[in-house]
């Protein structure tokens, strides 16, 4: 359901706010994207939005039915920015590996939106669309339908799970940030090899557990997807 169509029209404000903005669903999300990113969910309130906005905090539930129906479209803003653009190309493997990295990549710009919209089902237009666009391209691979919407679930957890992972990390201090980075090295690069022999083997590798794994899981998940097609 669109969000126009969630809330009775007449509720809608026609009349600008005393700072002389007119509201739309579209500016309280945008609104609310900007104070989530700076702020944090936790902090989030709809008091500050109204502040933010210029407006009576009441004036937010002339388009949204309450706070969990605003958050689900900041969510469902999210969706939409990952697919501005996505055009596919013909190769679903090429284009499934860019949805997901889309998706990710979103994430990670709003890292204090992802901590609560990679769990969440927006049940919303942009939300619909690229499950849509998702499913359609491993329909496009040759799997038949159950089996298409497995992997379609099994392709958004991964990414999902390592974009609320890597913006976990980003809501770190930046001196936390610089420690859990280095202790691949400092904290197992001494260690004995006698004790360890594996972790021996592979000192020299370790550093690189310090980025992103998303790019890897991916590839592996569409090599095995191509292997089963």
């Amino acid at each position: 359901m669109a969000e126009s169509e969630r809330v009775p029209a007449e509720r809608k404000r026609r009349r600008p706010t005393g700072s002389g903005v007119v509201l739309s669903a579209d500016l309280i999300v945008d609104t609310a994207c900007r104070l989530i990113d700076a702020q944090g969910a936790q902090a989030f309130t709809v008091r500050k939005l109204g502040a933010a906005l210029g407006a009576d905090p009441s004036a937010v539930y002339r388009y949204f039915r309450n706070t969990e129906d605003l958050l689900l479209a900041v969510a469902d803003r999210l969706i939409g920015e990952s697919m501005a653009g996505f055009t596919p190309t013909g190769d679903w493997a090429a284009d499934l590996r860019d949805f997901g990295l889309r998706a990710y990549r979103s994430a990670l710009r709003h890292p204090q939106i992802a901590a609560f919209s990679t769990v969440r089902v927006t049940g919303r237009p942009h939300e619909q669309r690229a499950v849509d666009t998702g499913i359609g391209l491993l329909l496009e691979a040759g799997f038949d339908e159950a089996t298409a919407v497995r992997h379609y679930h099994v392709l958004v957890d991964t990414v999902l799970g390592h974009a609320a992972l890597d913006a976990a990390f980003l809501r770190l201090t930046p001196a936390q940030r610089t420690a859990d980075e280095g202790a691949w090295g400092a904290a197992y690069g001494d260690l004995s090899a006698a004790e360890y022999p594996s972790l021996d083997r592979v000192r020299d590798h370790l550093p690189l557990m310090a980025g992103s794994a998303v790019e890897a899981a991916l590839d592996l998940l569409i090599s095995a997807l191509r292997a089963s097609g």
